[in-house]
C-alpha cells in the first residue's frame, strides 16, 4: 500500500491535485480541507494517502493529516458511503468539526453535504457515534488534563489559519517548548519561518 507521497506540486484542480515524485506524476483526490492545505505549485508536498481498489479503477486519496485520513476511513466503512461521500463530507468541515457532529448526532450537518440524504446521515451516525463519542470523550479528557499539549493543539490550530500546511507545522514547533504558552509557540514559528 502507498502510505504517503513526497513531491512537487505540479497541478491543482477542485477535486485533487498531482505530485510529481521523482519524475511520476502520482493524481491525488483530495477534500477542499487538504487543497486549501497544499502549498502553491511549484512547492514541496507531502500528503498522506489512502489507496481504494475496486474491480474497474484504483484510486489514489491524499490527505494533510492523519486525523483526516482515519476519519475518511471509518467514513468509507459505513455502508452506502463511498470514497466520493466521504471526501465530500470532509470538504465541508474540517476532521475535528466532523467527528463532533458524529458524535452529537447531528442529522442536519450530514444532509447539507452534497449526496447525502437524511436515511443515510442517520445510518452514518447510528455506525460511527459510538466509536466518535468515546473518540471526543478522550481528546476532551487529554486537553483538560495535559495543559501543555492544549498550548501545543492552539499553536497549531493558529498556524494552520495563518494558511501553513500541516507537515510545515510540525517542522516549525519540533523542537518547541511543550511547557510555553500558544501565543508563544506561535511566534516562535513564525519567527523560524522567516
Amino acid at each position: 500500500m502507498i502510505e504517503r507521497v513526497s513531491g512537487t506540486v505540479v497541478a491543482v484542480n477542485a477535486d485533487g491535485a498531482v505530485l510529481d515524485v521523482g519524475g511520476v506524476g502520482f493524481r491525488l483526490e483530495m477534500s477542499r480541507t487538504t487543497l486549501r492545505d497544499l502549498p502553491s505549485i511549484g512547492e514541496s508536498a507531502v500528503a498522506l494517502t489512502h489507496l481504494h481498489v475496486r474491480d474497474e479503477a484504483l484510486q489514489l486519496f491524499g490527505f494533510s493529516s492523519e486525523e483526516e485520513r482515519e476519519l475518511f476511513l471509518r467514513l468509507i466503512s459505513v455502508s452506502k458511503i463511498g470514497p466520493k461521500l466521504a471526501l465530500a463530507a470532509l470538504s465541508v468541515r474540517r476532521p475535528r468539526e466532523v467527528r463532533r457532529a458524529i458524535a452529537a448526532g447531528d442529522v442536519a450537518f450530514f444532509q447539507s453535504v452534497p449526496g447525502i440524504g437524511k436515511k443515510t446521515a442517520e445510518r452514518l451516525i447510528l455506525e460511527l457515534r459510538e466509536t466518535m463519542t468515546a473518540l471526543e470523550g478522550s481528546i476532551a479528557g487529554l486537553s483538560s488534563g495535559d495543559d501543555d499539549e492544549s498550548e501545543l493543539q492552539l499553536a497549531r490550530s493558529a498556524l494552520a489559519e495563518l494558511g501553513m500546511t500541516a507537515a510545515e507545522i510540525e517542522h516549525l514547533l519540533r523542537d518547541a517548548d511543550p511547557s510555553a504558552a500558544a501565543d508563544d509557540l506561535v511566534r516562535s514559528a513564525l519567527r523560524k519561518r522567516r
